[in-house]
């Protein structure tokens, strides 16, 4: 069977997943594009895509509630101008099914403010703050590579503090005692 490294379903007005065609290229797909289409929540099957390093899903029904298989090849992820709102649900999928994410775009979404979609710059900011800080993989946001000093600065708003380890958090909670 022929290698394909580079597969694309963009603009064809998909409703769902083409998980027949995409899958018989388990051993050599490195790129997907599925752009523009009217997909939603499941990409599960997409796990089998060993090789798999970019995905890019702009215009579809993604919302922040989207599951992805754990996929620790992929590294770019393009999500942009889709129906995700809630960020921290969004990035917790992010960073536990994509362990090795190194580019994300998500811009014109509800949950990436932006002037051009009635955010401020604070808005902006403390998006930014808080991708940074919950996907230390990651190198570029958006369509701006991460700094150190914004590194640093999301690890000094976002990251908790506790003293010595998290023996205080721990005793905060109850966790230490013995029933």
């Amino acid at each position: 069977m022929m290698q394909i490294r580079r597969l694309s379903f963009a603009h064809q007005n998909l409703q769902e997943m083409p998980f027949i065609k995409i899958l018989r290229h388990t051993d050599s797909l490195e790129e997907l594009d599925l752009s523009h289409n009217c997909l939603d929540e499941n990409l599960s099957q997409l796990g089998e895509l060993k090789k798999l390093t970019t995905l890019i899903l702009d215009g579809n029904n993604f919302t922040s509630h989207v599951k992805f298989a754990y996929m620790p090849s992929l590294t770019t992820l393009w999500i942009n101008k889709n129906k995700i709102t809630n960020l921290a649900i969004f990035i917790a999928e992010i960073a536990k099914s994509l362990p090795r994410i190194r580019i994300l775009s998500m811009m014109n979404n509800g949950a990436a403010p932006s002037y051009f979609n009635g955010g401020s710059l604070q808005d902006y900011m403390d998006y930014r703050h808080y991708v940074v800080s919950q996907i230390p993989t990651l190198k570029v946001l958006d369509d701006k590579e991460i700094m150190l000093e914004e590194r640093m600065e999301a690890e000094r708003i976002y990251r908790p503090k506790y003293s010595k380890g998290t023996s205080k958090r721990v005793s905060e909670l109850g966790f230490d005692q013995v029933d």
